[in-house]
C-alpha cells in the first residue's frame, strides 16, 4: 500500500514564486501556533509525542461569537513503518510547525471573504495520520509512536470551548483533503458539543474519498482506509450512526457516513480530483509500466482510452455523491476540475478570477448556503475541461 502512504500526498506545487502569491492573497499578519495546555497530560499528542497544538485569531465586530474551525490535510499512515517515517516530518509532529497566514475561508477580508470575516478562526494541525481518529491507549515503546488523532481532536475542542466556543452563535466545522474526511467523521460530535440554539454546519473541501476501484479491477483505497483503521485504532471513534449498521471500513468513506448525519454538510469536490485521480484510480502499484504516469498528472496528457477512464471515475463520484444531493440541507459544489483543496485559495475562493458553476464562485456559494439564503446544489454538467474558471491547484492544507 506504499502508493497511498503519507508521502505520495506531498506533491509539490509547480508554480513560479509570483504566481503562489498572486493565487494566496493571504492575511498580512501572520497567525502564530498555540499548543494546548496540559497535552501530555490528556494524552493529545502528536505521532512523536510532541503537544497537539493549532493557530487561531480571534472574531470581532458581529463576529465575535461565531467560529470556523479547519482541519489541516496531509494523507494517512497505514503502518507501524509509514508511522514512523510520519513522525520525523511536520505531517506527525507540532516541532516542525511556524507561523502561517490565513486565506480562503479563513481569510479576514470583509471583500474576499465576506461571510466569515471576523469570525474566530482555527486551523488544527494535523499531525496524528487518521483524520483525527486514532486513540491507543500503549506506546509503541521502541518507535515512541503515539496514536492519539481522537484524543488530539477532543482536546482541541475542548480548549476552544473555554475559549469561549460554548457561547457559539454560528459554527462550522470545516477540513481539506484528510481534515475535510475529518469534517465529516467528526461532524456529528462537534455538533453535540456546541449550545443547542447555535447554527452548526459541516464543510468537507477535497474529503469525499469514494470506494472504488483501481485501474487493475482491486480495492486498493479499501484496503489502506481498514489498514489506517487497525494500526490507529480507529473503529471506535468512526460515527455510530454508520458503524451501527455497516463495517467500521466502510465507514471511513463519506458516502456512507452521509447517509445518516444529523448536521447539514456541504461538500466542495473537483469531480476530477487530482489526488484521487492518482492515487485511488491509478496509483503507482497497479502501473508497473508508468502508462498511466503522465495522465494521473495532467489529464490533458492522456490517450483517448484514458480518458474515457478518467470521465467514468467523475461519473462513478457524482454517483457516490448523489446520497448527499437528495438531503434538503446539504450544499454541493462539485466542478469539473482537475484539483485537490479549493478552499485555501484566495483567487479560487472568491475573487474575480475565481472557480465558478453558473457564475458562483465557491466562497459565496458556500455563504448561501450556511445562511440559508438559497438552496445550493451546484454540479458541472459537463467534463473536463470544460469549465473556463478552473484552477487546477493542488494542496491538502
Amino acid at each position: 500500500m506504499g502508493s497511498l502512504s503519507s508521502s505520495s500526498w506531498l506533491h509539490p506545487l509547480l508554480f513560479s514564486l509570483p504566481v503562489i502569491l498572486r493565487y494566496l492573497a493571504v492575511d498580512a499578519k501572520p497567525v502564530d501556533l498555540t499548543f494546548v495546555a496540559n497535552a501530555a497530560q490528556k494524552g493529545a499528542v502528536c505521532l512523536d509525542g510532541s503537544p497537539a497544538a493549532y493557530y487561531f485569531t480571534p472574531g470581532f465586530g458581529s463576529g465575535v461569537n461565531n467560529w470556523v474551525v479547519h482541519m489541516e490535510g496531509g494523507g494517512w499512515c497505514s503502518s507501524v513503518e509509514e508511522c514512523q517515517e510520519r513522525k520525523k516530518n511536520f505531517r506527525g509532529s507540532s516541532k516542525y510547525s511556524e507561523q502561517i497566514s490565513f486565506s480562503g475561508i479563513l481569510g479576514s477580508s470583509q471583500q474576499s471573504n465576506p461571510d466569515f470575516y471576523n469570525w474566530n478562526k482555527v486551523k488544527v494541525r494535523y499531525c496524528d495520520g487518521s483524520s483525527f481518529t486514532g486513540d491507543i491507549e500503549a506506546v509503541d515503546t521502541e518507535k515512541q509512536i503515539f496514536y492519539r488523532g481522537a484524543r488530539v481532536w477532543s482536546a482541541i475542542i475542548d480548549e476552544l470551548l473555554a475559549k469561549g466556543m460554548n457561547k457559539a452563535q454560528n459554527a462550522l466545522l470545516s477540513g481539506c483533503s484528510a481534515g475535510g474526511l475529518a469534517s465529516i467523521l467528526h461532524c456529528d460530535k462537534f455538533h453535540d458539543l456546541l449550545p443547542a440554539t447555535a447554527k452548526v454546519k459541516c464543510f468537507s473541501d477535497a474529503g469525499f474519498f469514494i470506494d472504488a476501484k483501481d485501474i487493475s479491477g482491486v480495492d486498493r483505497i479499501k484496503a489502506f482506509f481498514e489498514d489506517v483503521m487497525v494500526t490507529h485504532g480507529s473503529a471506535r471513534n468512526l460515527p455510530a450512526s454508520c458503524t451501527a449498521t455497516l463495517p467500521p471500513s466502510l465507514c471511513f468513506f463519506p458516502q456512507y457516513v452521509v447517509q445518516t448525519m444529523r448536521t447539514p454538510l456541504f461538500v466542495l469536490n473537483a469531480a476530477y480530483d487530482a489526488w484521487q485521480i492518482k492515487n485511488i484510480l491509478a496509483p503507482s502499484s497497479s502501473d508497473s509500466g508508468g502508462a498511466w504516469r503522465k495522465c494521473k498528472l495532467d489529464i490533458k496528457a492522456c490517450s483517448s482510452a484514458q480518458s474515457q477512464v478518467i470521465h467514468g471515475f467523475r461519473t462513478e463520484f457524482l454517483s457516490a455523491v448523489a446520497g448527499l444531493q437528495r438531503k434538503p440541507s446539504s450544499g454541493m459544489f462539485i466542478d469539473s476540475c482537475h484539483a485537490h483543496c479549493q478552499s485555501g485559495w484566495q483567487a479560487v475562493w472568491l475573487d474575480k478570477g475565481s472557480t465558478k458553476i453558473e457564475n458562483t464562485p465557491i466562497g459565496e456559494a458556500v455563504g448561501d448556503w450556511f445562511y440559508d439564503r438559497k438552496a445550493v446544489k451546484l454540479v458541472d454538467s459537463c467534463a473536463y475541461p470544460c469549465n473556463p474558471t478552473c484552477h487546477d491547484v493542488e494542496d491538502d492544507s
